[in-house]
Protein backbone atom coordinates (compact mmCIF):
# COMPACT_ATOMS: atom_id res chain seq x y z
CA UNK A 1 0.00 0.00 0.00
CA UNK A 2 1.11 3.57 -1.16
CA UNK A 3 1.94 5.91 2.20
CA UNK A 4 1.62 9.66 1.12
CA UNK A 5 4.11 12.00 2.95
CA UNK A 6 2.77 14.71 4.85
CA UNK A 7 4.65 17.48 6.68
CA UNK A 8 1.79 20.11 7.42
CA UNK A 9 -1.94 19.17 8.13
CA UNK A 10 -5.23 20.60 6.40
CA UNK A 11 -4.80 23.46 9.72
CA UNK A 12 -1.00 24.34 8.92
CA UNK A 13 0.19 22.51 11.78
CA UNK A 14 3.24 20.14 12.19
CA UNK A 15 3.15 16.62 11.77
CA UNK A 16 6.00 15.37 10.48
CA UNK A 17 9.48 16.71 10.29
CA UNK A 18 10.02 19.83 8.28
CA UNK A 19 12.80 20.35 5.88
CA UNK A 20 15.39 23.04 6.86
CA UNK A 21 14.29 26.20 5.09
CA UNK A 22 15.58 29.80 5.48
CA UNK A 23 13.23 32.24 6.49
CA UNK A 24 14.03 34.25 2.84
CA UNK A 25 13.28 31.19 0.75
CA UNK A 26 10.10 30.46 2.67
CA UNK A 27 8.46 34.07 2.13
CA UNK A 28 9.15 33.29 -1.74
CA UNK A 29 7.36 30.06 -1.90
CA UNK A 30 4.64 31.85 -0.15
CA UNK A 31 5.02 34.80 -2.13
CA UNK A 32 4.75 32.83 -5.61
CA UNK A 33 1.75 30.96 -4.11
CA UNK A 34 0.32 34.08 -3.51
CA UNK A 35 1.23 35.38 -7.39
CA UNK A 36 -0.19 31.91 -8.55
CA UNK A 37 -3.60 32.58 -7.17
CA UNK A 38 -3.68 36.16 -7.72
CA UNK A 39 -2.56 35.70 -11.67
CA UNK A 40 -5.01 33.11 -11.93
CA UNK A 41 -8.05 35.19 -10.79
CA UNK A 42 -7.17 37.79 -13.31
CA UNK A 43 -7.07 35.19 -16.01
CA UNK A 44 -10.50 34.17 -15.24
CA UNK A 45 -12.19 37.83 -15.19
CA UNK A 46 -10.35 38.36 -18.02
CA UNK A 47 -11.56 35.40 -20.04
CA UNK A 48 -15.48 36.18 -18.47
CA UNK A 49 -15.40 39.38 -20.16
CA UNK A 50 -14.15 38.72 -23.12
CA UNK A 51 -10.01 40.23 -23.10
CA UNK A 52 -8.43 36.98 -23.45
CA UNK A 53 -9.80 33.60 -25.08
CA UNK A 54 -8.38 31.08 -22.72
CA UNK A 55 -7.11 29.79 -18.96
CA UNK A 56 -6.37 27.14 -17.17
CA UNK A 57 -7.38 27.25 -13.76
CA UNK A 58 -4.55 26.80 -11.11
CA UNK A 59 -7.12 27.30 -7.78
CA UNK A 60 -5.85 24.42 -5.15
CA UNK A 61 -2.31 23.07 -6.96
CA UNK A 62 -0.37 25.89 -6.21
CA UNK A 63 1.58 23.79 -3.64
CA UNK A 64 2.75 21.30 -6.27
CA UNK A 65 4.20 23.61 -8.85
CA UNK A 66 5.70 25.95 -6.00
CA UNK A 67 7.21 23.16 -3.97
CA UNK A 68 8.75 21.19 -6.71
CA UNK A 69 10.32 24.67 -8.42
CA UNK A 70 11.68 25.79 -5.03
CA UNK A 71 13.84 22.27 -5.32
CA UNK A 72 15.79 23.13 -8.61
CA UNK A 73 18.53 25.39 -9.25
CA UNK A 74 17.58 27.81 -12.26
CA UNK A 75 21.46 28.14 -13.17
CA UNK A 76 21.87 24.29 -14.02
CA UNK A 77 18.10 22.89 -14.24
CA UNK A 78 15.89 22.77 -16.89
CA UNK A 79 11.77 22.59 -15.87
CA UNK A 80 9.22 20.82 -18.66
CA UNK A 81 5.99 21.96 -17.11
CA UNK A 82 2.41 21.45 -17.58
CA UNK A 83 0.32 23.86 -18.47
CA UNK A 84 -1.29 23.93 -14.84
CA UNK A 85 2.22 25.36 -13.50
CA UNK A 86 2.08 28.97 -13.11
CA UNK A 87 3.52 28.77 -9.89
CA UNK A 88 7.18 27.58 -11.35
CA UNK A 89 7.06 30.59 -13.48
CA UNK A 90 6.23 33.04 -10.45
CA UNK A 91 8.78 31.00 -7.68
CA UNK A 92 11.58 31.78 -10.36
CA UNK A 93 11.15 34.76 -10.82
CA UNK A 94 8.88 35.05 -14.09
CA UNK A 95 7.66 38.44 -14.73
CA UNK A 96 3.78 38.91 -14.90
CA UNK A 97 4.00 41.20 -17.77
CA UNK A 98 5.75 38.53 -19.60
CA UNK A 99 3.09 35.81 -18.82
CA UNK A 100 0.53 38.52 -19.22
CA UNK A 101 1.67 38.28 -22.97
CA UNK A 102 1.36 35.23 -23.29
CA UNK A 103 -1.75 35.18 -22.00
CA UNK A 104 -2.80 38.11 -24.62
CA UNK A 105 -0.56 37.13 -27.73
CA UNK A 106 0.60 40.28 -28.33
CA UNK A 107 3.76 42.03 -30.11
CA UNK A 108 5.78 40.93 -26.45
CA UNK A 109 5.19 37.66 -26.43
CA UNK A 110 7.72 35.39 -26.57
CA UNK A 111 5.87 33.21 -28.81
CA UNK A 112 4.67 36.22 -30.94
CA UNK A 113 1.33 34.94 -30.68
CA UNK A 114 1.78 31.47 -32.19
CA UNK A 115 0.88 29.27 -28.79
CA UNK A 116 -2.26 29.02 -27.49
CA UNK A 117 -2.32 31.22 -23.90
CA UNK A 118 -0.83 29.57 -20.94
CA UNK A 119 1.69 27.71 -23.39
CA UNK A 120 4.64 29.99 -22.13
CA UNK A 121 7.83 29.53 -23.09
CA UNK A 122 11.25 31.17 -21.13
CA UNK A 123 14.71 30.95 -21.57
CA UNK A 124 15.81 32.96 -18.14
CA UNK A 125 15.24 33.03 -15.39
CA UNK A 126 15.30 29.25 -15.93
CA UNK A 127 15.06 27.22 -19.35
CA UNK A 128 11.89 26.48 -19.57
CA UNK A 129 10.74 23.95 -21.93
CA UNK A 130 7.50 25.61 -24.21
CA UNK A 131 4.71 23.80 -22.96
CA UNK A 132 2.69 22.07 -25.38
CA UNK A 133 -0.87 20.91 -25.62
CA UNK A 134 -0.65 17.61 -27.09
CA UNK A 135 -0.82 15.23 -23.39
CA UNK A 136 2.34 13.28 -22.49
CA UNK A 137 4.51 14.76 -25.22
CA UNK A 138 6.93 16.55 -23.53
CA UNK A 139 8.26 13.83 -21.19
CA UNK A 140 10.68 12.27 -23.21
CA UNK A 141 11.47 15.63 -24.51
CA UNK A 142 12.43 16.30 -20.66
CA UNK A 143 14.55 12.81 -20.64
CA UNK A 144 16.73 14.02 -23.44
CA UNK A 145 17.18 17.14 -22.37
CA UNK A 146 18.28 15.56 -19.53
CA UNK A 147 20.68 12.89 -21.31
CA UNK A 148 21.90 16.03 -23.01
CA UNK A 149 23.20 17.53 -20.26
CA UNK A 150 24.92 14.86 -18.87
CA UNK A 151 26.56 14.19 -21.89
CA UNK A 152 28.31 17.37 -21.57
CA UNK A 153 28.94 16.37 -18.43
CA UNK A 154 26.82 19.62 -16.78
CA UNK A 155 25.43 18.69 -13.19
CA UNK A 156 21.59 19.48 -14.30
CA UNK A 157 18.30 17.67 -13.66
CA UNK A 158 15.22 17.85 -16.13
CA UNK A 159 12.05 18.18 -13.70
CA UNK A 160 8.90 16.93 -16.26
CA UNK A 161 5.49 17.93 -14.73
CA UNK A 162 2.49 16.33 -15.93
CA UNK A 163 -1.58 15.71 -14.60
CA UNK A 164 -2.79 12.38 -13.48
CA UNK A 165 -4.29 11.96 -17.11
CA UNK A 166 -0.56 12.49 -18.42
CA UNK A 167 0.06 8.65 -17.24
CA UNK A 168 -1.99 7.24 -19.88
CA UNK A 169 -0.12 8.90 -22.81
CA UNK A 170 2.45 6.84 -24.71
CA UNK A 171 4.79 9.69 -24.13
CA UNK A 172 4.74 8.72 -20.03
CA UNK A 173 5.50 5.12 -20.75
CA UNK A 174 8.49 5.83 -23.12
CA UNK A 175 9.97 8.51 -21.40
CA UNK A 176 9.65 6.58 -17.92
CA UNK A 177 11.48 3.55 -19.67
CA UNK A 178 14.03 5.21 -21.51
CA UNK A 179 15.14 7.19 -17.90
CA UNK A 180 14.74 3.79 -16.17
CA UNK A 181 16.78 2.00 -18.61
CA UNK A 182 19.60 4.80 -18.91
CA UNK A 183 19.57 6.27 -15.35
CA UNK A 184 18.96 10.00 -16.88
CA UNK A 185 18.97 12.65 -14.53
CA UNK A 186 15.60 13.80 -14.54
CA UNK A 187 12.50 13.86 -12.22
CA UNK A 188 8.52 13.14 -12.82
CA UNK A 189 6.28 15.13 -11.04
CA UNK A 190 2.81 13.94 -11.31
CA UNK A 191 0.27 16.65 -10.05
CA UNK A 192 -2.27 13.77 -9.56
CA UNK A 193 -5.40 16.41 -9.49
CA UNK A 194 -7.92 13.69 -9.86
CA UNK A 195 -9.38 14.74 -13.07
CA UNK A 196 -8.36 14.65 -16.80
CA UNK A 197 -10.96 17.04 -17.91
CA UNK A 198 -13.57 15.26 -16.93
CA UNK A 199 -11.99 11.76 -16.69
CA UNK A 200 -11.45 10.85 -12.89
CA UNK A 201 -8.69 9.05 -11.62
CA UNK A 202 -11.17 5.59 -10.86
CA UNK A 203 -11.07 5.78 -15.16
CA UNK A 204 -7.57 6.53 -15.54
CA UNK A 205 -5.49 3.80 -13.86
CA UNK A 206 -6.42 0.26 -12.26
CA UNK A 207 -3.04 0.59 -10.13
CA UNK A 208 -3.26 1.28 -6.33
CA UNK A 209 -1.38 5.09 -7.48
CA UNK A 210 0.56 6.35 -9.79
CA UNK A 211 3.63 6.50 -7.91
CA UNK A 212 3.76 2.73 -7.70
CA UNK A 213 3.93 3.14 -11.80
CA UNK A 214 7.30 3.69 -11.33
CA UNK A 215 8.25 -0.02 -10.37
CA UNK A 216 8.16 -1.21 -13.80
CA UNK A 217 10.62 1.26 -15.34
CA UNK A 218 12.78 0.69 -12.24
CA UNK A 219 12.24 3.90 -10.88
CA UNK A 220 11.34 4.65 -6.91
CA UNK A 221 7.90 6.28 -6.46
CA UNK A 222 6.79 8.40 -3.88
CA UNK A 223 3.62 9.67 -2.68
CA UNK A 224 3.19 13.16 -0.96
CA UNK A 225 0.16 15.49 0.02
CA UNK A 226 -0.02 18.11 -3.12
CA UNK A 227 -1.45 20.34 -0.84
CA UNK A 228 1.18 20.12 1.55
CA UNK A 229 4.25 22.53 0.31
CA UNK A 230 6.61 21.48 2.50
CA UNK A 231 6.18 17.68 1.53
CA UNK A 232 6.13 18.27 -2.41
CA UNK A 233 9.61 20.50 -1.51
CA UNK A 234 11.12 18.02 0.69
CA UNK A 235 10.42 14.77 -1.39
CA UNK A 236 11.16 16.93 -5.35
CA UNK A 237 14.64 18.03 -3.48
CA UNK A 238 15.65 14.25 -2.49
CA UNK A 239 14.78 13.51 -5.99
CA UNK A 240 17.02 16.13 -7.88
CA UNK A 241 19.83 15.44 -5.33
CA UNK A 242 19.58 11.83 -6.29
CA UNK A 243 19.20 12.34 -10.17
CA UNK A 244 22.25 14.96 -9.26
CA UNK A 245 24.19 12.26 -8.07
CA UNK A 246 23.92 9.76 -11.18
CA UNK A 247 21.23 7.78 -9.08
CA UNK A 248 18.71 8.21 -11.91
CA UNK A 249 14.86 9.13 -11.80
CA UNK A 250 12.22 9.64 -9.22
CA UNK A 251 8.26 9.52 -9.62
CA UNK A 252 6.74 11.82 -7.55
CA UNK A 253 2.87 11.68 -7.50
CA UNK A 254 1.60 14.55 -5.50
CA UNK A 255 -1.95 14.51 -4.55
CA UNK A 256 -4.15 17.40 -4.85
CA UNK A 257 -7.55 18.67 -6.44
CA UNK A 258 -8.40 21.08 -9.41
CA UNK A 259 -10.77 23.28 -7.63
CA UNK A 260 -11.83 24.97 -10.93
CA UNK A 261 -12.58 23.76 -14.37
CA UNK A 262 -9.87 21.75 -16.37
CA UNK A 263 -9.75 25.38 -18.16
CA UNK A 264 -12.20 28.32 -18.62
CA UNK A 265 -14.30 26.55 -21.24
CA UNK A 266 -14.87 24.12 -18.59
CA UNK A 267 -17.59 23.44 -16.32
CA UNK A 268 -16.85 20.98 -13.72
CA UNK A 269 -20.07 21.25 -11.64
CA UNK A 270 -21.37 18.52 -14.79
CA UNK A 271 -19.10 16.07 -13.29
CA UNK A 272 -17.76 17.12 -10.18
CA UNK A 273 -19.19 16.06 -6.64
CA UNK A 274 -20.13 19.50 -4.95
CA UNK A 275 -19.33 17.65 -1.19
CA UNK A 276 -15.95 16.46 -3.10
CA UNK A 277 -14.72 20.02 -3.74
CA UNK A 278 -16.43 21.10 -0.33
CA UNK A 279 -13.97 18.49 1.70
CA UNK A 280 -10.70 19.73 -0.61
CA UNK A 281 -11.43 23.21 0.12
CA UNK A 282 -10.69 22.20 4.19
CA UNK A 283 -7.11 21.21 2.52
CA UNK A 284 -6.27 24.55 0.83
CA UNK A 285 -2.70 24.69 0.08
CA UNK A 286 -2.60 28.30 0.20
CA UNK A 287 -4.33 28.56 3.52
CA UNK A 288 -2.87 25.62 5.19
CA UNK A 289 1.18 27.02 4.49
CA UNK A 290 -0.25 30.88 5.13
CA UNK A 291 -1.09 29.53 9.19
CA UNK A 292 2.23 27.21 9.52
CA UNK A 293 4.14 30.76 8.32
CA UNK A 294 2.00 32.61 10.67
CA UNK A 295 2.51 30.58 13.50
CA UNK A 296 6.76 29.95 12.67
CA UNK A 297 6.89 34.03 13.15
CA UNK A 298 7.73 34.23 9.62
CA UNK A 299 4.82 36.05 8.53
CA UNK A 300 2.43 38.58 10.36
CA UNK A 301 -1.85 39.03 9.42
CA UNK A 302 -0.27 42.61 8.22
CA UNK A 303 1.69 41.11 6.12
CA UNK A 304 -0.92 38.66 4.45
CA UNK A 305 -2.89 41.86 3.43
CA UNK A 306 -0.42 43.83 2.02
CA UNK A 307 1.01 40.84 0.24
CA UNK A 308 -2.74 40.04 -1.35
CA UNK A 309 -3.08 43.60 -1.77
CA UNK A 310 0.20 43.96 -4.10
CA UNK A 311 -0.73 40.84 -6.28
CA UNK A 312 -4.08 42.11 -7.16
CA UNK A 313 -2.82 45.46 -8.05
CA UNK A 314 0.02 43.88 -9.75
CA UNK A 315 -1.86 41.39 -12.07
CA UNK A 316 -4.94 44.29 -12.94
CA UNK A 317 -1.30 46.45 -14.14
CA UNK A 318 0.10 43.96 -15.83
CA UNK A 319 -3.63 42.94 -17.80
CA UNK A 320 -3.84 46.50 -18.76
CA UNK A 321 -0.25 46.81 -20.31
CA UNK A 322 -0.56 43.77 -22.26
CA UNK A 323 -4.11 44.80 -23.39
CA UNK A 324 -2.38 48.00 -24.83
CA UNK A 325 0.58 46.90 -26.58
CA UNK A 326 -0.27 45.68 -30.49
CA UNK A 327 -0.86 42.39 -31.87
CA UNK A 328 2.18 40.69 -33.44
CA UNK A 329 2.31 41.75 -37.11
CA UNK A 330 1.29 39.53 -39.75
CA UNK A 331 5.65 39.25 -40.99
CA UNK A 332 6.18 37.15 -37.80
CA UNK A 333 4.81 34.18 -39.62
CA UNK A 334 7.78 34.01 -41.36
CA UNK A 335 10.46 34.94 -38.80
CA UNK A 336 12.50 33.14 -36.29
CA UNK A 337 12.76 30.04 -38.10
CA UNK A 338 16.27 30.67 -39.60
CA UNK A 339 19.03 32.31 -38.13
CA UNK A 340 18.97 34.60 -41.73
CA UNK A 341 16.06 34.11 -43.84
CA UNK A 342 16.61 32.84 -46.74
CA UNK A 343 15.19 34.84 -50.05
CA UNK A 344 12.14 32.63 -51.23
CA UNK A 345 10.80 33.16 -47.56
CA UNK A 346 11.69 37.22 -47.87
CA UNK A 347 9.25 37.27 -51.26
CA UNK A 348 6.65 35.11 -49.42
CA UNK A 349 6.36 37.05 -46.96
CA UNK A 350 6.88 40.63 -48.78
CA UNK A 351 3.60 39.36 -51.18
CA UNK A 352 1.64 38.05 -48.00
CA UNK A 353 2.26 41.30 -46.09
CA UNK A 354 1.39 43.03 -49.38
CA UNK A 355 -1.52 41.12 -50.55
CA UNK A 356 -3.38 41.47 -47.14
CA UNK A 357 -2.42 45.56 -46.87
CA UNK A 358 -4.53 45.54 -50.05
CA UNK A 359 -7.45 44.22 -49.08
CA UNK A 360 -10.42 44.85 -46.29
CA UNK A 361 -9.45 42.02 -44.09
CA UNK A 362 -9.06 44.07 -40.80
CA UNK A 363 -5.13 44.03 -41.65
CA UNK A 364 -3.70 47.37 -41.55
CA UNK A 365 -0.86 48.69 -44.02
CA UNK A 366 1.98 47.12 -41.82
CA UNK A 367 0.45 43.43 -42.19
CA UNK A 368 -1.10 43.68 -38.54
CA UNK A 369 -2.31 40.08 -38.12
CA UNK A 370 -6.15 39.45 -37.59
CA UNK A 371 -6.39 37.94 -34.31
Amino acid sequence: MTSTLQILDPAGRKVGKAPRISKDVLLRMYRAMVATRAFDDRCMKLQRTGRIGFSIPNLGVEAVSVGAAAALDPETDWLAPSYRDFGMAFYHGVSVEAMMDTQYGNAEDNARGRQMPVHFTFREPIRWLSISSPIGTHIPHAVGIAMAMRMRGEKGVCLASFGDGGTSSCGFHSGMNFAGVYKAPVVFLCQNNQWAISCPLSRQTASESIAVKGEAYGIPGVQVDGNDILAVYSEVRKAVKRAREGKGATLVEAVTMRMGGHSTSDDPSKYVDPALLAEWEQKDPLRRFREYLLSEGVLTPEDVEAMDQEMAETMAEAARKAEARPRPPLSTIFTDVYAVMPPHLERQRDWCVQHYASRDEAVNEEGEFPL
